[in-house]
């Protein structure tokens, strides 16, 4: 299922008024259990983020064909990676 604009506005919301806490992730996986999310160390990543915010970069993953891999098309996106730029609290 790809992401869709009220989604994707609705995530936004949520981040940009996040501190990077443990908490704001369980909540985005409660509120939108559609969504593979994921996260790791914004270290892991290489790719440009689809979006920045203070604590976290946010990443779309297509995970449609067999190999998984990032995207900036929300269109192909089954997913999203929140890669932590600070200790979540």
């Amino acid at each position: 299922m790809a992401l869709n604009s009220a989604d994707l506005a609705a995530i936004d919301a949520v981040l940009a008024a996040s501190q990077g806490t443990v908490s704001m992730v369980a909540t985005l996986r409660q509120n939108f259990p559609h969504i593979s999310w994921s996260s790791c160390d914004a270290s892991d990543i290489d790719e440009m983020p689809f979006k920045v915010y203070d604590a976290f970069d946010m990443y779309l993953l297509n995970s449609a064909e067999h190999c998984a891999e990032i995207t900036s098309d929300p269109a192909c996106a089954t997913g999203i990676v929140l890669a932590r730029r600070v200790t979540l609290t």
